[in-house]
């Protein structure tokens, strides 16, 4: 037996690449800001298409929205603005849709079932809703139908909370100087 038949040159692990691949670059402080940037308008689109869910649910009466009130309650910026709290209450709740998801989202990603952003932020919204659903329950009455309404309601919204958030991801994340 020769020894070319046993042994395997090393051109026969690598790999083919065809174009120049991109390597993130962690030390840009511009590349950091873009990503918190892109971050930033994904949560933003996914909170605005979660608040059209969340204002259907309140106009069929499964949804109060002066459960807002309680963000602002909790970070005591009711305090300082007391006319106005469900108003901040929604500010807060806005900031944390576009800075505290999309950055966990950003970090969990990879542990995410789907291919895409987008498919990844389905699973996402669920479990975020898994919070919301009980924390907001609070000022729906009406009993168990408006009970399951908001329920399903608010899955809804999570839902397309994550999707759009995904999708703004996969939207501006093909860009080379992303590190997303």
């Amino acid at each position: 037996m020769a020894d070319s038949d046993t042994q395997t040159s090393a051109e026969e692990f690598e790999p083919a690449v065809e174009g120049e691949v991109a390597e993130p670059d962690f030390d840009h402080l511009a590349g950091i800001v873009t990503d918190g940037l892109i971050g930033a308008l994904g949560g933003l689109v996914g909170t605005a298409a979660m608040s059209i869910g969340l204002f259907v649910a309140s106009s069929l009466g499964a949804f109060d929205m002066t459960s807002f009130g309680i963000l602002a309650d909790l970070t005591g910026l009711d305090v300082i603005f007391p006319a106005n709290a469900v108003a901040v209450g929604f500010l807060v709740f806005l900031g944390g849709g576009m800075v505290t998801w999309p950055l966990l989202f950003a970090a969990t990603a990879a542990y995410l079932p789907g291919e895409r952003f987008a498919t990844k932020g389905l699973p996402y919204g669920f479990v975020l809703w898994t919070g919301f659903v009980l924390a907001f329950s609070q000022g729906v009455g009406g009993g168990t139908l408006t009970l399951a309404l908001y329920a399903v309601l608010t899955l809804v919204s999570h839902l397309a909370y994550g999707f759009s958030l995904g999708a703004v991801f996969d939207y501006l994340s093909d860009r080379p100087e992303t590190l997303v």
